[in-house]
């Protein structure tokens, strides 16, 4: 019995120890990661995703948007994906989609333009910025979407399922995007 008091303590410490370090491992991890070796451009105007290495082009995949609309993201709810560039900040595996690359959107820039287009009546007083933007895959029975540029998003960019999981086995946390129109 008198044991079990100092034995607890320990597990307690230990856990919150194994927390604080596992936080920030995870922060390290998913945050300042800087140099991944490839960077991707999206392209609106041709439907594809490029991607280039130290040496140049590596790779191009096909995709599709969420409006046909493809000028830049106005806000929230607009299905339009914003032009501009962005890091991936979070690699997860969706339930629906699989693979998926979270972007930074909003960022600084996206910030601005949007507090710009409120002030001069380019959007609703009571418009959001929105956020999740990433690039994902289609559902597997769905990649029909891409052939026939279906553009079926809320706003992100969408590969093949298939596709999408190549590109997420090399392409890591802090590789920078770019899209343009």
């Amino acid at each position: 019995m008198k044991y079990i008091l100092p034995f607890g303590m320990l597990l307690f410490c230990c856990t919150i120890l194994s927390f604080v370090y596992k936080s920030h491992d995870i922060q390290s991890c998913f945050i300042n990661s800087t140099d991944t070796g490839y960077y991707i451009i999206i392209d609106k105007s041709d439907f594809e995703l490029k991607v280039y290495d130290s040496e140049g082009w590596y790779a191009t995949y096909p995709i599709v948007f969420g409006s046909n609309d493809q000028s830049d993201k106005m806000c929230q709810g607009d299905r339009k994906t914003p032009n501009g560039t962005y890091t991936v900040i979070v690699k997860k595996i969706h339930s629906k989609w699989g693979s998926e690359l979270l972007l930074n959107y909003p960022n600084e820039e996206d910030v601005l333009k949007f507090k710009n287009r409120l002030s001069t009546g380019k959007i609703p007083r009571n418009s959001k910025i929105g956020d999740g933007i990433a690039i994902h895959g289609t559902r597997p029975q769905e990649e029909w979407t891409i052939d026939n540029n279906y553009n079926w998003t809320d706003g992100c960019i969408s590969l093949k399922y298939t596709e999408m999981k190549d590109l997420y086995s090399y392409i890591s946390v802090g590789t920078k995007v770019t899209i343009q129109p």
